[in-house]
């Protein structure tokens, strides 16, 4: 959750986790085992949310990529914790 204010107001944005909701839609879909009318119904009504996660997901814009400052960059190899003694 995080804070943002606009015009005065203090609102709060959520975001959603939709991995961990496809998780456990999919672990709710596993558990469903039975054969009956119910639980082929709920199974079928899972699939739809499932994909419905999993497009958001997917479809969620991507982070922007921050370039480190300075003009040189060290890989893990030169950092001093790495170096052999």
């Amino acid at each position: 959750m995080s804070r943002q204010k606009l015009a005065g107001n203090t609102e709060w944005t959520v975001t959603s986790d939709y991995s961990a909701a496809r998780l456990h839609l999919e672990r709710a879909y596993h558990y469903l085992k039975g054969s009956d009318d119910t639980s082929r119904k709920t199974c079928e009504a899972l699939d739809v949310l499932i994909e419905a996660v999993a497009v958001a997901e997917c479809t969620r814009p991507k982070g922007e990529v921050v370039a480190f400052p300075g003009p040189f960059r060290q890989g893990a190899q030169g950092h001093k914790a790495f170096r052999s003694r």
